[in-house]
């Protein structure tokens, strides 16, 4: 990844600052608070927190300017603000959080113009990063809470409009050779948080793995067989999630299919935010958790790959006779091209997953598909630092989930294109499936 120059940030800035307005755009004062319920924040204390999340640590820690609104430590800073007394702080209101956010973002830009400074610029891609992410979490929020979808793009789950085969739909498995892989990021990959550093070898067994994502069709099978009333399919903890029902406190859907799923005399119906529409049976599968993802593996013969598994799958190529790895490592699973609409779906415009078959161009060395956009990705691996980890500046966004949470990667549909790539890493409980996760599985 080629460094950015400051105006560059300036303008991803700008840009997350207009997603933000977008994903905000028409929700009522008690909607952008919203209620209380441990998988979310409210919203108008996240604009805040994470336009303070630019102010804090550009302009106050490394410009040493004074605070823009009195007391914002006690209102916006997540590392000493507990979750549920977030509905409770005196807040600014929605119009004056609006003036507060869109000074902060011309207090950086003007910033970001004066001149060269290596540390400021890695802050502020930091802080645009981390509005990124927000501006996901808005997304889901959004699914969450049965608010109506965002202004972004189409209003159904559709395909790109890609011609599909019959042939390019077959989901076989992908064979992968043995060899040695460097897992995690380089000091050329440009900037990387600190879960990704630094890579470091690995040996990889030979492996095959699935070309696509579970779909819809596919999961719909391990439900109507029954899989989630029989025991046989569920380790402990997830068998016990099971029995929570029900897992969103938003919903009344009982545990015998995905939460955002429901049977009619239609047939099955998929929950997009505040509508239900006809299922698409060949769009990726979303919003499971680890726990029904291991279920389904366990049902049909399969498992979730390591991540490191997954990351070979999706950055590693094949020796010309593709008998081991070679030492050549792709940025991208289709090389080092930016990403576009043609080879993954990002940036939120479909407003959901789209056939698991489609963005044939996106193709990784090994021919695995979507290995970057449409859903997040479970692997079976428990979230852990990489040998040598040293925190970066902000010491909470990784040390605190390390043993507790599990590994997902390569981005969903409403990820920011800017920000994904091989060797991110995100992470969440293994109950979580309000997130925009799906799976796919490897050969036992």
């Amino acid at each position: 990844m080629i460094k950015l120059k400051p105006e560059q940030i300036a303008s991803q800035a700008q840009d997350a600052h207009e997603r933000t307005l977008a994903l905000i755009d028409g929700l009522s004062v008690k909607q952008l608070k919203g209620s209380l319920l441990p998988i979310v924040n409210p919203l108008l204390w996240e604009i805040g927190h994470t336009a303070y999340f630019y102010e804090l640590w550009v302009l106050r820690h490394h410009l040493k300017r004074p605070p823009l609104i009195p007391n914002e430590d006690k209102l916006y800073d997540s590392m000493t603000i507990d979750h549920d007394d977030r509905w409770d702080l005196p807040l600014p209101t929605f119009k004056d959080t609006l003036i507060y956010i869109q000074t902060v973002l011309e207090n950086i830009k003007i910033c970001l113009a004066e001149g060269e400074d290596e540390v400021r610029d890695y802050l502020a891609q930091y802080a645009v990063f981390h509005h990124d992410m927000h501006n996901e979490a808005y997304t889901y929020t959004r699914q969450t809470l049965d608010y109506p979808a965002p202004r972004l793009g189409s209003t159904e789950i559709k395909s790109t409009g890609q011609a599909v085969s019959h042939e390019d739909r077959r989901n076989d498995d992908v064979n992968i050779p043995a060899g040695t892989f460097m897992l995690g990021a380089t000091q050329q990959d440009g900037f990387v948080f600190d879960n990704e550093k630094w890579a470091h070898r690995v040996e990889i067994a030979p492996f095959s793995i699935a070309k696509m994502a579970v779909s819809n069709a596919d999961y719909l099978r391990f439900v109507e067989a029954g899989g989630y009333h029989k025991r046989e399919y569920w380790d402990d903890n997830g068998w016990k999630w099971r029995q929570q029902a029900p897992h969103n406190p938003q919903h009344t859907t009982m545990p015998d299919h995905p939460v955002y799923w429901r049977h009619t005399a239609d047939g099955w119906q998929i929950k997009q935010f505040d509508r239900w529409i006809k299922m698409p049976m060949n769009a990726a599968l979303i919003h499971v958790c680890w726990y029904e993802a291991q279920a389904y593996c366990r049902w049909a013969g399969r498992r979730l790959p390591s991540e490191a598994e997954w990351e070979v799958a999706a950055a590693a190529e094949p020796t010309a006779d593709g008998l081991t790895l070679s030492p050549r490592k792709r940025y991208y699973p289709w090389g080092n091209a930016v990403p576009n609409k043609e080879l993954a779906n990002l940036d939120g415009l479909a407003l959901g997953t789209v056939d698991v078959a489609a963005h044939s161009a996106g193709d990784s060395a090994f021919g695995c598909r979507q290995m970057i956009g449409n859903v997040w990705e479970w692997t079976q691996d428990t979230f852990a630092p990489y040998p040598g980890f040293e925190p970066d500046m902000y010491k909470d966004y990784s040390q605190p989930l390390f043993g507790n949470t599990r590994v997902l990667r390569g981005g969903g549909w409403a990820t920011s294109a800017r920000m994904i790539r091989n060797t991110w890493r995100t992470y969440y409980g293994p109950e979580r499936n309000d997130v925009f996760a799906g799976f796919r599985t490897c050969a036992l």
